[in-house]
């Protein structure tokens, strides 16, 4: 009978990085070689619109970078395209697996898979350790004095900057090096084709917090025609990029900036103790009882950015052919079909999650149940974009208008669908009339 190898397993998540990986610092201080994995998790991918989605393929090419470095070190990792369970069912009847460390991720889905493989692993004596990596503080790590969560930003915002500047968060220097990993060479990768995608050509951002941008972010972060944003999310999204680094780097060169990473924690610590909203349940249950005009030929006209607001459609047109939104006009856009179209927030949502290359749960939530009212710290129902004074605001020459829809002032670009100040009135009344209290 063939003795099997000991060792210690690093699962890959959302954390795509070898460098300031908690888990895999844990997982190589745990005094057996590690095999490093990852799955392409087909309870995700069967769900999601094939052929043609670049998450995956940002993943694939992610990990064929991955893989280079980790072969320097006789290496690699060890990918699956399968369910977790049958995944670790294979590794279990190859290995004498002693722990699995992975980094938390707190989405509804992922809790349930890490519980269910929690009891398998149990069952076979084998532990199963996750650590904080995603954000800087999570779950109740910044309170309220009374051990409840925040649901307003600013006072979570302060907190958070005390707890921050009290702690020692910053990156981990480890070096990695042959001695800790599982010997091997690695099999070939499943191909995006054999996984049902296209690979497609695309120039995805690189993975380096670009630092004119952040020093400038304060000043240009508002103005979609300039190149004001860091276009980081998918790399922190998908963990190609450590918070921690960026977070001192933000520190150093822009509070404004930031604040948008306090955001994000902000937004992750509302889904971890308030888990209802990750099931598509308005964080002010009032809202829920609001009846929306769910209109699907206007939804249509606003996804394919054909609304007549050129602000609104040039931003639905960016995000259909890139897979990117400026951040400004996400809100526009948000707030038009929320508020001028009275459409549920929950079918922005979701076009937004399958679109956008940084969709992240907690995030894309906030932002749509803020653009709503029915989120914590929203802004109110009586407050309605004017699509037209956003452009002439945020877009005063037009540039980022033209470019996304180039057949401005023709015959061929559609009227208003709906008139603002028909639209402004039709909304209050509609949220007066549902919601109790506000």
């Amino acid at each position: 009978m063939k003795i099997k190898q000991e060792v210690s397993i690093i699962w890959f998540r959302r954390d795509l990085r070898l460098d300031d990986n908690t888990a895999l610092i844990k997982a190589c201080s745990s005094g057996f070689p590690v095999l490093p994995i990852f799955i392409f998790d087909k309870n995700i991918l069967d769900k999601l619109a094939k052929p043609n989605e670049l998450r995956v393929q940002f993943i694939h090419q992610t990990l064929s970078a991955l893989n280079h470095r980790l072969r320097q070190m006789d290496t690699a990792i060890r990918i699956f395209y399968s369910s977790p369970i049958e995944a670790f069912q294979t590794l279990v009847s190859e290995y004498d697996i002693k722990s699995v460390f992975a980094n938390h991720d707190h989405d509804p889905y992922a809790i349930q898979r890490d519980q269910t493989l929690l009891e398998m692993l149990k069952g076979r004596g084998i532990s199963f350790h996750t650590y904080k990596d995603h954000v800087i503080f999570e779950k109740l790590e910044v309170c309220k004095d009374d051990g409840n969560p925040y649901t307003v930003f600013t006072p979570y915002s302060r907190k958070w900057k005390v707890r921050y500047n009290e702690s020692n968060l910053g990156s981990v220097d480890f070096k990695l090096n042959n001695s800790l990993f599982v010997k091997w060479e690695g099999a070939d990768m499943p191909s995006l084709a054999s996984m049902g995608f296209h690979q497609q050509d695309w120039q995805f951002p690189p993975p380096e917090a670009p630092m004119d941008i952040i020093k400038q972010y304060s000043q240009n972060r508002d103005f979609p025609s300039l190149r004001g944003t860091s276009r980081l999310g998918v790399h922190l999204r998908f963990g190609t990029i450590s918070i921690r680094q960026l977070a001192a780097i933000a520190c150093q060169n822009n509070e404004t900036f930031l604040n948008e990473l306090i955001w994000r924690d902000f937004y992750h610590m509302i889904l971890a103790n308030f888990p209802a909203i990750g099931k598509n349940l308005s964080f002010k249950k009032e809202y829920d009882g609001i009846q929306w005009r769910n209109d699907e030929a206007d939804f249509e006209r606003w996804f394919t950015g054909n609304t007549g607001y050129p602000i609104v459609d040039a931003g639905m047109r960016e995000l259909a052919q890139t897979g990117f939104m400026h951040n400004r006009v996400r809100m526009i856009t948000a707030s038009f079909l929320t508020k001028h179209l009275l459409i549920d927030w929950r079918w922005g949502e979701s076009w937004f999650a399958s679109k956008l290359l940084d969709y992240d749960l907690a995030a894309n939530n906030g932002g749509w149940q803020w653009a709503a009212g029915s989120g914590c710290d929203a802004a109110p129902y009586f407050r309605v974009f004017n699509p037209t004074l956003q452009a002439e605001k945020f877009d005063k020459k037009g540039e980022y208008i033209r470019h996304w829809v180039p057949e401005i002032g023709e015959l061929s670009y559609p009227p208003p669908m709906v008139i603002h100040e028909f639209a402004r009135k039709r909304c209050l009344e509609t949220y007066a009339k549902y919601l109790k209290k506000d």
